[in-house]
């Protein structure tokens, strides 16, 4: 294979600038050989919007560079240093375990992104694991960052999933393969920490202008650049978090080292979607304390950014002249998170209600109607897919009712609703069209993710492509595919979600 081939195969150029950074901050990487790449899917729609040439990637030499068997010109892999807290534990050095970053593509539109091999074998920072990955996760993530990029919420995304050919040992032994992952970067809260833990200010330095020339611009431009460069990541964080609840996310796992600097939902482990309604639910087995359910998810996102303003204290106080200072402009900013979250939260809601105006009684409706979909187990994502039918007029709301236990609960809410949506210029039937618009009607439900994860274990993945197909689509509606709305029957409901280690 030539290099020429090689290089025509991405048709992009490489630029590695976190590979220019001093050693500290990685280390060198070379993904495993596999024995027997085999494509499972590539992302045609993603290739495209990269610039690439879909037909290329599904080409032996793509495979070959996605499974991790060849590097293509230009690449630099290299595996990045960072630290965490998992479950509120420090751990001083993390880093990509099971993750090569072969380095930054330069889009046609001249957009920087990151591309990266996840389990492609071991790295200077494995430690114990073996840097692999097995199929299901792999799929996992190929879904949901895929779901999400069609919900509106920012998120890495799959450009590739390769079937290694080889085992891996898990639970039980299961096939293993690679997925190839397109960041913004996978600069993480607990990148910072690693360097803070060493005490090493000259790294943070260079890691925080690094991170700000990246994604917050703006922000060397300001008076004060690093407290604007914490307040920028804030709002992005405040934002990315009432995005996921709008839509039912459960990430499952929000440990500083999972929380990206550019705002993108990253590391897609044990998470699911919300069925029936309820503010406490968890899905992931390793959260046996609940500190990421679902409604903790705001409280456990301040929490990480209070990880990452510590980080920036040393350079605050550079900045602000003293100690004091620097504290007291870091709690300023995260004083802030509460806010931010709450205007985003509830812009969102009232879009999902149905409301173009702001009331002051806006809040306690969103709220009171959540509260009824709690006491009634009714399924989170139908309820509002049919609320928009229902903004038609009464007339609408039998299947809507008819997923409370107590329709009496929902009709008086209903009344409210009504009264409220008088206040509204726009006519019902205008309503109800943008309602659909922020109202999935399609969601990764997780019995369907499951059900597609396990045939693809068993070379099957025609359940995976048709969910895929499905899932692209959120807010349309899919003659003949009504059934990947339907909630899980009870024997089909999913308690429990497993990280891919």
């Amino acid at each position: 294979m030539s290099s020429a081939s090689l290089h025509n195969v991405l048709g992009l150029a490489w630029d590695n600038s976190y590979a220019r950074l001093p050693q500290r901050f990685f280390a060198p990487a070379r993904p495993a050989i596999v024995a027997a790449p085999r494509l499972l899917a590539i992302n045609d729609p993603l290739a495209r919007e990269l610039g690439m040439e879909p037909a290329a990637l599904h080409t032996p030499d793509a495979i070959a560079i996605f499974a991790g068997n060849q590097i293509a010109p230009g690449s630099e892999p290299i595996a990045l240093a960072y630290a965490g807290h998992q479950f509120g534990h420090f751990v001083p050095q993390l880093g990509d375990g099971r993750a090569i970053l072969l380095g930054e593509l330069i889009t046609r539109s001249g957009a920087r992104v990151d591309l990266q091999l996840k389990g492609s074998g071991r790295t200077a920072f494995s430690r114990r694991g073996d840097g692999r990955a097995a199929i299901g996760p792999v799929l996992r993530e190929f879904l949901v960052s895929e779901a999400m990029h069609a919900l509106g919420v920012p998120t890495t995304r799959a450009l590739a999933a390769v079937a290694t050919g080889e085992t891996v040992l898990r639970e039980r032994p299961v096939p293993g393969a690679v997925l190839t992952r397109v960041a913004a970067s996978h600069i993480r809260v607990g990148t910072f920490e690693y360097f803070a833990a060493h005490q090493d200010v000259e790294a943070l330095q260079l890691l925080a202008s690094y991170a700000m020339a990246r994604h917050y611009p703006q922000a060397r431009e300001a008076e004060q650049p690093i407290r604007t460069f914490l307040e920028l990541v804030l709002q992005r964080q405040a934002r990315l978090i009432a995005q996921w609840l709008h839509v039912g996310f459960i990430h499952g796992v929000m440990n500083t080292d999972n929380m990206a600097i550019s705002g993108e939902t990253i590391d897609y482990g044990p998470c699911a979607f919300l069925d029936a309604y309820h503010p406490e639910t968890v899905f992931s087995f390793i959260d046996q304390q609940g500190r990421y359910a679902y409604l903790q998810q705001p409280e456990i996102a301040l929490w990480n950014l209070a990880r990452f303003a510590e980080t920036l204290l040393p350079l605050l106080e550079r900045e602000t002249g003293s100690q004091a200072a620097a504290v007291d402009a870091a709690s300023r900013v995260l004083e802030g998170f509460a806010t931010a979250f709450a205007a985003a939260h509830l812009e969102g809601l009232r879009a999902k209600l149905g409301l173009t105006t702001a009331q002051e009684e806006d809040a306690a409706l969103a709220q009171d109607l959540l509260q009824a979909m709690a006491a009634n187990q009714a399924d989170y994502t139908s309820t509002f897919r049919l609320l928009a039918e229902a903004a038609l007029g009464p007339q609408h709301e039998g299947a809507l009712s008819a997923l409370f236990r107590n329709p009496a609960e929902f009709s008086a809410w209903a009344t409210r609703w009504r009264t409220r949506l008088q206040q509204e210029p726009a006519d019902p039937t205008g309503r109800a069209q943008a309602m659909r618009c922020v109202n999935p009607a399609y969601i990764p439900r997780n019995h369907l993710v499951e059900a597609a994860l396990a045939a693809a274990e068993h070379d099957n993945m025609a359940p995976f492509e048709a969910l895929l197909q499905v899932i692209r689509h959120p807010f349309a509606e899919q003659p003949g595919r009504e059934h990947y709305a339907l909630p899980a029957r009870p024997e089909q409901r999913v308690r429990h979600t497993f990280c891919g280690t």
